[in-house]
């Protein structure tokens, strides 16, 4: 099912919860992006994995949303989103793992994961992905 209107926007009834608590490039990005790729490969799993895809070159997962990247940091955001033949690289699950540990510490710190200073740029994020998990379950709820 399509998830932008004719006029291009997106259908928030079609979108997933973390993508309609986003802002509306967000919202866009996936909803285009979802829509070529079910063109492209047919409706299922393959399509929204495109989606998201597309969605983590411009935006990264913070909390229960997707927020934009700062400005020169657009691109994938870990080998997974790099897409190709080999895709079944790990995911950092929307976290911008191509990110300065400095901004990964700062997302940390706002998200207050305890422990963040004595974290290698890996296990932030690692810490990162399982606080979004986490604050994606409790929006659920």
């Amino acid at each position: 099912m399509p998830k932008t209107t004719k006029k291009g926007k997106a259908k928030q009834s079609e979108l997933p919860d973390t993508i309609k608590r986003s802002d509306a490039k967000a919202q866009r990005t996936f909803a285009k992006a979802h829509d070529a790729a079910v063109q492209e490969y047919g409706e299922g799993q393959r399509a929204h994995r495109v989606a998201y895809g597309a969605l983590k070159h411009t935006h990264e997962k913070v909390g229960d949303h997707w927020e934009p990247k700062d400005k020169g940091a657009k691109g994938p955001s870990d080998e997974q989103s790099k897409g190709g033949r080999d895709t079944s690289r790990p995911s950092a699950g929307g976290v911008d793992a191509n990110a300065s540990k400095q901004h990964l510490y700062d997302l940390a710190k706002e998200m207050d994961i305890p422990g963040r200073s004595q974290m290698s740029k890996n296990e932030l994020v690692k810490a990162l992905r399982k606080a979004n998990d986490r604050a994606t379950a409790k929006a659920r709820s």
